[in-house]
Parts: C-alpha cells; sequence; structure tokens
C-alpha cells in the first residue's frame, strides 16, 4: 500500500516535472529574440553626415529582411533640446541610440507626445521593418518596400508596435548623423547587452557641400546646433559647419585606426560613397559581410535597379530615394558648384581630403575635366575595419 501511494506520488511529481519543462521550453521559444538571444544579435550603427549617401547606404541595409532599421532616430533630441550645441546632445543622442538598439522605444516619450502612432517617428517609412510584417499587415516579410505605398497603408498602427517589430529581427541597424566624436561612443562599444559594429561612411566634401546648397532650409536648424548658435538657424554660406564636418571626420578615422583602443577590434570599417557607387554589389558584399548578412537575389536585383537609373540627382528632396545613375549622382559636384567655392571646400577641408584620398582640382578647366580621376584608388589606403 505504501510502495503504491509513493510510486503514485512519484509519477505524479515526474509529469509536473515534466510540464514545467514544457513550459520553460515554451515560453523561451517564444520570447522575444532580444531576450533570448542577445549575442547574436547585431547592432550596426551607419555613422556618417548630412548629404553623404547615408540614406542610401542606410535603404541598403534597411531592405535586407533580417534587419531592422531606423534612420536619425536622434533628429527627435535635436529638434526638442535645438538651443544646445552638437556636443552638448552627445550624450543624449548616445543614451537614446543605445536604447533603440535594445528595443526600448520608451525612450521617445522624452521626446515625443504620448498618444501617437508609428507615423510619430522621423522617416519611419524608409524603414523596410516598419512597413512589413508583423508591423504592417499589407506588405509581407521578404517584400522590397516603397516608401510612398508605406506612408499610405502603415503609419496610422500605435507606436507599440515599433518595439514588437523590433525584438523580431537579428540585426538592429541605426543611421545617425549627429555623431561628432568616435570617442562618445565608446561606452556602447565597451557596453555588454550590445554587439556594436560601426560602418564610418565619408563622402568627398565637395559633392557634400554642392549637395547640401539644394537642402540649405532642410538643414538650416542642424546648421545651428553644430556651430552653437542657441537656437539661431544658419545657411552655412561660408562652409562652416563643412569645416566641423570635415574635423570630425578625420578625428573618427584616426582614433579609429591610428589611436585604436582594443575594443575596436573588428568593430569598424570605413566607406567612401565613391567606391560604393563605381562598384555597388562589391562594396555593399564587403558591408554585408562586415555586419554578419548574407546578399540575396531579390536585393541584388533592387540594388542594380536602384544604382542604374537615369537621374542624375539634382533633385531637391532631403531624404528622396530614387533610382538613380550612382556614378553620375557623385560627380555631379564638377559641373554645378562654381569653382570659387570649390577652392573655399578645398581649404576648409584639406586634412579630411588628403586622408582620404580625395584630390584637388587647381583650376575651373580641371573641375569639369571628368577624364581627371579626384578619387584615389581604394587600394592605396587602409580602407577597412580595424
Amino acid at each position: 500500500m505504501f510502495r503504491m501511494r509513493f510510486n503514485g506520488s512519484l509519477a505524479v511529481g515526474l509529469l509536473l516535472l515534466q510540464a514545467v519543462f514544457l513550459l520553460v521550453l515554451y515560453s523561451r521559444q517564444n520570447m522575444p529574440l532580444s531576450r533570448t538571444e542577445d549575442k547574436e544579435k547585431v547592432h550596426l550603427l551607419i555613422l556618417s553626415s548630412w548629404r553623404s549617401g547615408s540614406s542610401f547606404v542606410g535603404q541598403i541595409f534597411s531592405q535586407h529582411p533580417d534587419v531592422f532599421y531606423l534612420m536619425e532616430p536622434a533628429w527627435h533630441v535635436w529638434m526638442s533640446m535645438f538651443q544646445n550645441s552638437a556636443k552638448v546632445l552627445h550624450m543624449a543622442v548616445r543614451d537614446l541610440v543605445r536604447s533603440v538598439f535594445l528595443c526600448d522605444m520608451s525612450v521617445f516619450d522624452a521626446y515625443m507626445p504620448r498618444e501617437r502612432n508609428v507615423s510619430a517617428l522621423f522617416q519611419w517609412a524608409t524603414s523596410r521593418a516598419l512597413c512589413t510584417a508583423p508591423a504592417c499587415k499589407f506588405f509581407s516579410h521578404d517584400d522590397i518596400t516603397n516608401e510612398k505605398a508605406c506612408k499610405t497603408l502603415c503609419g496610422k498602427y500605435p507606436f507599440d508596435i515599433v518595439e514588437q517589430s523590433c525584438n523580431t529581427y537579428s540585426h538592429i541597424v541605426i543611421k545617425e548623423v549627429r555623431f561628432f566624436d568616435l570617442k562618445v561612443l565608446y561606452p556602447l562599444l565597451t557596453d555588454p547587452s550590445l554587439n556594436l559594429k560601426i560602418i564610418h561612411l565619408v563622402r568627398d566634401p565637395r559633392a557634400v557641400a554642392k549637395s547640401r546648397e539644394q537642402s540649405k532650409k532642410a538643414l538650416s536648424r542642424d546648421s545651428g546646433i553644430v556651430l552653437s548658435t542657441n537656437g539661431t538657424r544658419v545657411d552655412d554660406s561660408q562652409f562652416q559647419v563643412m569645416q566641423e564636418i570635415c574635423r570630425s571626420h578625420i578625428q573618427i578615422f584616426e582614433t579609429a585606426t591610428f589611436k585604436a583602443p582594443s575594443f575596436l577590434k573588428d568593430r569598424y570599417m570605413l566607406v567612401r560613397y565613391e567606391d560604393v557607387v563605381q562598384d555597388p554589389l562589391r562594396e555593399i558584399q564587403e558591408m554585408y559581410k562586415f555586419a554578419h548578412l548574407k546578399l540575396t537575389g531579390k536585393l541584388e536585383k533592387w540594388i542594380y535597379s536602384i544604382t542604374h537609373g537615369e537621374s542624375s540627382g539634382n533633385k531637391k528632396e532631403a531624404f528622396v530615394i530614387t533610382s538613380r545613375n550612382a556614378a553620375n549622382v557623385s560627380q555631379a559636384w564638377r559641373n554645378v558648384l562654381p569653382f570659387e567655392k570649390v577652392k573655399m571646400i578645398q581649404e576648409v577641408c584639406k586634412g579630411a581630403m588628403n586622408m582620404l584620398g580625395y584630390l584637388p582640382v587647381d583650376s575651373a578647366t580641371d573641375q569639369k575635366d571628368l577624364s581627371l580621376d579626384l578619387v584615389l584608388p581604394r587600394k592605396q589606403y587602409q580602407f577597412s575595419w580595424v
């Protein structure tokens, strides 16, 4: 009798243990990726400056089905605290970026109204992840998305869906133009909860200046913050912002290559926009390899389409990505920018141009002679991760 009771109790106990085991296993399988497989997450920061081709490179990552992407989330910090300087705002920007990498979107509570939809997020429709399932039911997970269609169909979803969507992806990618010092990012690079990699995207300063002139109004607030004008908008006619941008590229590149701490090993990659447009597939494959992503056939076709269009890239829309002839876009400044302005930019950005492989022109004739290659071959520079 005692033995039967003992065996019965043992059987019940074993059944309970089995049930608990299955419950734990089920909960782990259905738990968001960020909580169960943090070590497998990749956090990638595309670090650049305005009008450097960063929106294009951001889309290269955004359209990948494994990527959750946000374009310049720190815009919300700068627009809420525009009376401050870029240096003062560095800490707030860094904290926001860290929270986004960890899929904690409550950080936006400080910069947005509490009652909001997905469309409250700056340039949200550039994120394929927010235009496809599970964030938006109108597009499938593997679709190449269209920003215009996404704005029409997906903007009214509740903001909570941003965090839910983020938690389902293995790669979190942020494109940001509001860091001017790599050392500010050291706490993120040493944070054990992050697996942070940095792609540092640069572009010929003369091409950047030409593009900035087309978007003066859109950039005037940001320019004021860069120049610490206490909230006053600036059009940067003397290229003072360009000087600060070029200084930042020097600081970031030197810190990551010549003065690199051990924790930067395999975490930094320098990319020139001109190399990307010259041979898109090769450069994109290298960026994907750096980020532990694979190029799909659908993405390869889309990349060819977006880089072999008819447009010369002279439209004034600040953030619109259209099908263009990418190689022609990279040279457009040579026929548009007056030589006097070219000389000014070459002077204020001399150090960055020398370091990054951009050759100066000595005359308007040389400027317009497209047979002269003003970008040194990549092999002459150590354009790779440390």
